[in-house]
């Protein structure tokens, strides 16, 4: 047997268990002095191959422990559910000028691992009596479930994040995440909309983002970072806003008013200069934007829009040829159709000029005009001005017409002076920039929109002699009409009034009244047309009772124009022009705009 090798060991006979036990002992004991031999050229490797795969362990629990030394994210597992969890960035919304709008500021939010808690309802204890406004048997609940993720506070003061982390509760952290600001308060309220605590689009533009998947697409791995998201420019511009909203609340309490609102149109580009509806909500705790007292009028709310509404009606006689300025309309006597009758508010007992039918806001003119179309003319002229179907603009919110289902005569003489057929405001508004920017109906826009592309939208609706015919009427009734309180010195204004009484338990009430004013700046080339409405105003005694739509929408926009013209770099003028109606006066119809009611 040569030296260093291992005896063979006999094995025992069958049936010799002691014998049996002794051989395997002794052959794992060999076994044993084989591998830890002292053997100089057998041992030198093996310690070797010990060394390294000690050495690599030790590197790999050394960078393992630098890892998350250094690191702050959370364990993968809570990782995921938190990215799942945070509300993702959005981009910033601001106005034509780029004032801010609404952005994401970072907060910070508490969360919890239930597994994690020692004891629950110690930490439930201490937590609410930092974070009172946390239900305490909700919180219990949420510590009970099975999740390895759960929120206890959303958006936290720092205040409250310190007090929190001073506790030092096992399984209670903090995640940072994007939290939805609104600088300007309710300030476009209905126009910007909010978010709720996700993060996630609920309403107004803000909706819209959302739909048009300009907002980051947060999943886990997604960069919650505002930075990366490009800033969406609104058509609105906050000076103007302001100073609308600022008139609309004063007029509120003047005229006691269950509600008000307005806006300010672009009639050439289609763009909503301003938009307000009162009584409104701040976005930043939108808890009244559910209240039905609190929706966007504009865009939401049908109203009959009374006699805003002749201006359609002069316009489609005008345009259908049944009429020029210089016809004449017999309104010497009321008018009678079945059991029904319709008078005039200023009667005027005589026949009357087209014009004189504006100026005199006359319900038997503009019923006989719109008998000279037709029902289905009628219809056809309103269908094409968008008044028969949901406008549809980039706010969610919007309402269907109110349309009667079997229209008759009847049904178009009362539509022909604004009662019958209930449509959205900011519909109404399209319909008459139409009629005075040349005769293009262009969908409202609350983004950015140049002339070129307003055109290229654009669906020519009347001629440009209907367009201008319509002007010069506006123009004469700021002059001589129901407009007066609107004709601002140094600004070329026209306008139109319309008072429409309020259907209560199903019959007309003439002392609850729904008012409207509209009017066109400069009115010979409009640039902006105004529209302001009150709900139930009140009547003042220095107005002789009257609670009509001169005297309170009327005066409002009269104020509104003197404010934001200027804020819109269009300074008083010196002189009105010598020619504002060109077409009119090659063919001799109409005269002077601003002498029609003295002839």
């Amino acid at each position: 047997m040569s030296e260093g090798t291992l005896p063979l060991v006999k094995g025992p006979e069958p049936g010799d268990a002691p014998a049996k036990r002794a051989s395997v002992l002794a052959r794992a004991g060999g076994l044993v002095r084989r591998l830890f031999s002292a053997r100089v050229d057998k041992s030198a490797g093996r310690v070797r191959f010990i060394a390294l795969a000690m050495l690599a362990a030790y590197i790999g629990i050394g960078v393992k422990l630098v890892v998350l030394g250094v690191s702050h994210d959370p364990p993968q597992t809570l990782k995921v559910a938190a990215d799942q969890a945070v509300s993702g960035a959005r981009p910033d919304l601001v106005d034509r000028n780029g004032a801010i709008l609404a952005t994401d500021i970072k907060t910070m939010s508490v969360f919890a691992e239930p597994r994690r808690i020692i004891d629950k309802d110690e930490a439930v204890e201490l937590i609410t009596a930092v974070l009172p406004d946390v239900d305490a048997k909700e919180l219990r609940e949420r510590f009970d479930s099975k999740k390895g993720f759960v929120w206890v506070k959303r958006q936290v003061t720092a205040k409250e994040q310190q007090e929190i982390f001073r506790l030092g509760l096992p399984g209670i952290g903090f995640l940072p995440e994007n939290k939805r600001v609104y600088p300007n308060g309710p300030l476009g309220a209905h126009v910007i909309g909010f978010v709720d605590k996700d993060n996630i689009g609920i309403a107004g533009m803000e909706k819209y983002l959302d739909e048009q998947s300009l907002t980051d697409p947060h999943v886990a791995g997604f960069s919650v970072d505002p930075q990366s998201l490009k800033p969406v420019r609104l058509s609105l511009d906050l000076k103007a806003t302001h100073a609308l909203r600022d008139e609309l609340a004063a007029g509120l309490v003047r005229f006691r008013a269950k509600a008000a609102a307005g806006a300010i149109l672009d009639v050439n580009t289609g763009e909503v200069i301003a938009l307000e509806s009162l009584p409104d909500f701040d976005p930043n705790d939108p808890s009244d934007f559910k209240d039905p007292e609190h929706i966007n009028r504009l865009n939401v709310g049908v109203y009959e829009m009374g006699s805003t509404f002749k201006a359609l009606s002069i316009a489609m006689a005008l345009d259908t040829g049944k009429v020029t300025l210089n016809s004449q309309v017999d309104a010497r006597e009321s008018l009678r159709y079945g059991h029904f009758t319709i008078h005039d508010f200023h009667a005027t007992h005589r026949v009357l000029s087209v014009p004189e039918v504006f100026t005199h806001s006359s319900n038997i003119g503009a019923a006989r005009l719109a008998l000279m179309v037709g029902v289905d003319g009628h219809k056809a002229f309103l269908k094409k001005m968008g008044q028969l179907d949901r406008l549809r603009t980039e706010l969610p919110e919007s309402a269907e017409p109110l349309v009667p289902k079997h229209w008759g005569e009847l049904n178009t003489m009362t539509i022909a002076f604004g009662q019958g057929l209930n449509v959205a405001p900011l519909q109404a508004m399209m319909a008459v920039a139409a009629l005075v920017n040349g005769g293009n109906l262009i969908t409202p826009t609350f983004l950015p929109r140049d002339a070129q592309a307003a055109s290229a939208l654009g669906q020519k609706v009347i001629s440009a002699q209907t367009s201008e015919s319509l002007r010069y009427l506006m123009r004469s009734n700021a002059t001589h009409g129901s407009a007066g309180f609107a004709n601002i010195p140094g600004y070329y204004v026209g306008g139109k009034t319309g008072t429409a009484d309020k259907i209560v338990h199903g019959h007309y009430d003439h002392d609850k009244v729904f008012t409207t004013f509209m009017a066109i700046t400069p009115a010979d080339k409009p640039q902006y047309l105004y529209l302001v409405m009150y709900d139930e105003p009140q009547a003042l005694p220095e107005d002789g009772g009257y609670h009509t739509a001169a005297h309170n929408a009327g005066r409002t926009t009269g104020a509104l124009i003197a404010r934001v013209e200027p804020l819109e770099d269009v300074p008083p003028a010196d002189h009105f022009p010598d020619a504002p109606f060109p077409i009119l006066a090659r063919l001799g119809l109409g005269g002077d705009a601003d002498r029609v009611g003295k002839e």
